[in-house]
């Protein structure tokens, strides 16, 4: 469904010092600077996939999606989305993708959400009983029947998103960009958006490219993820291997019924996290079995539990480590 080769993205910019003095040189004489927003990202998306698509502030995340709904022209590279070249703009190519991004609108602010997508059904051509069915269902999935008639401005953050998810998907496009869908939005409403996408892509096979600074999204939604930073491609797996990638290590958390000095604990992994009667250890995941039967065996444990390094964690150490850190 998407393919992408060697895709690149380079910006111009100036830079000026404060003062009228500096304005003035600026006019006549300034220093081009080159940013490289996405620098030479390949990877394919099969049909259905859900990917997540990571990276820090300013790595390329936004830009790329961009390049692959036709917003942006690249500066080299190739692309193809359902066969299309994403910037030639195709009208077919229009009709089966969507982008929704979570820090800019598409609804009319001052109109109630029923009209804005009356307005898509116009454009996107959809007969009535296909656009009324995928609108009863949407709605109803995600309970905002009631709120159709009611302006955009008067509602709050999470129904906002909701309804902009609905405008986004009233075609039924095949392939879906999703640029922080859940931001700002409080704990019930991500949780609320989270189960109406994992329904909307097992029911309709939709690939969905979603990117998120939720770790609870990504991981609730996503069998693989791509990585980028400084616009460039650091990792493209599994989501569940992320934590092998750097560190092979589990964690332990143990509650015991009295103190344990630090320096036993020290002897059988990293100390993390300690409160005298509560640790927190990352230890060898080689030796996971023989730590575990040792704090079972000599300690006075009440609970234990063993978890993967935090996957947000393991994200940043492949940060780190793309920096050179």
């Amino acid at each position: 469904m998407i393919d992408v080769v060697n895709l690149c993205k380079t910006y111009e910019y100036y830079k000026k010092d404060t003062g009228l003095k500096n304005s003035f040189k600026n006019l006549f004489h300034r220093k081009k600077l080159y940013k490289n927003a996405v620098k030479d990202i390949s990877f394919t998306i099969e049909e259905g996939e859900f990917v997540g698509f990571l990276g820090p502030n300013g790595a390329g995340k936004t830009t790329t999606l961009k390049m692959l709904s036709g917003i942006l022209h690249p500066t080299s590279g190739n692309a193809r989305v359902m066969g299309y070249v994403p910037w030639e703009r195709n009208n077919e190519f229009k009709r089966n993708f969507s982008i929704v991004m979570g820090q800019k609108n598409q609804l009319w602010w001052d109109l109630p959400t029923n009209e804005s997508l009356l307005l898509n059904k116009c454009i996107y051509e959809i007969d009535d009983s296909k656009y009324n069915n995928t609108l009863n269902e949407l709605v109803e999935v995600l309970d905002v029947k009631d709120l159709l008639k009611i302006q955009v401005r008067r509602l709050s953050l999470g129904e906002r998103m909701k309804m902009e998810i609905i405008a986004a998907l009233i075609h039924r496009p095949k392939i879906i960009l999703l640029d922080e869908p859940t931001i700002g939005l409080d704990l019930v409403s991500q949780r609320n958006i989270r189960e109406f996408l994992k329904y909307y892509n097992t029911t309709y096979k939709a690939t969905i490219i979603l990117t998120s600074h939720y770790m609870k999204d990504i991981e609730e939604l996503c069998t693989r993820t791509i990585i980028i930073n400084k616009g460039q491609s650091v990792y493209d797996g599994k989501i569940t291997e992320i934590n092998g990638v750097l560190k092979d290590a589990k964690i332990i958390k143990i509650r015991f019924s009295t103190h344990i000095d630090k320096d036993v604990l020290s002897q059988i992994g990293r100390i993390r996290e300690y409160a005298g009667d509560y640790v927190v250890l990352e230890v060898d995941k080689t030796r996971l079995n023989e730590h575990s039967k040792t704090i079972m065996n000599d300690m006075p444990v009440v609970d234990l539990n063993i978890e993967e390094i935090p996957l947000d964690e393991a994200i940043e150490a492949i940060y780190n480590n793309h920096d050179g850190g």
